[in-house]
């Protein structure tokens, strides 16, 4: 599958994830622990290390090679990793569809990044990944991620109870769909 790199907005780059991106990737989420932290499981400190992050993306880029994810990372022009977003569970066949999950380092709040690059991926999704609609969740409280789903045409469709484990609970969330087509999937 051939997916593109470009810049979003304000001199960040949305490209695919690379095996090179581990240390980069480590510093990213070392950076943004505490800013994560409510927002995310918790994590086993090798996750925080080059190597955890280099078996994290092997698992990832293997998945991605069977067509069952599409791993991104935003990049600034400096070069550091300032976020991730990722299409996980991609189902064929009459469901067509797929989950979204995305963050955005500290620093880079409020710049437009989120929204920008979740209006990237949708279009990937349709376009290269041929998907008929994306789901993504977010905590009740996250009134932030919210936004960012409204604004690219995300729909609220219910709440799940205890639907994630995030900073060591079960956490209510919000759930939300974007139908990207109506066209019959591929046989």
């Amino acid at each position: 599958m051939e997916i593109e790199s470009g810049d979003i907005a304000a001199g960040v780059t949305l490209r695919l994830l690379a095996r090179a991106d581990a240390d980069a990737l480590s510093a990213a989420y070392v950076d943004n622990r505490e800013h994560l932290r409510p927002w995310e499981p918790r994590r086993p400190e090798s996750f925080f290390t080059g190597a955890g992050q280099r078996e994290r993306i092997d698992g990832l880029l293997r998945v991605f090679s069977e067509g069952g994810a599409v791993p991104f990372v935003f990049q600034a022009a400096d070069g550091r990793i300032v976020g991730t977003i990722t299409l996980t569970g991609i189902t064929r066949g009459p469901f067509c569809s797929s989950s979204l999950g995305y963050w955005v380092a500290a620093d880079q709040q409020h710049r437009g990044l989120a929204t920008a690059a979740v209006e990237r991926v949708c279009r990937i999704a349709r376009d290269t990944v041929g998907l008929h609609r994306i789901e993504a969740s977010t905590l009740l409280g996250n009134t932030g991620s919210q936004r960012v789903l409204t604004k690219c045409g995300f729909e609220p469709i219910g709440m799940a109870p205890k639907y994630l484990h995030i900073d060591g609970e079960w956490r209510d969330c919000r759930l939300f769909q974007r139908i990207l087509h109506d066209r019959d999937p591929a046989l």
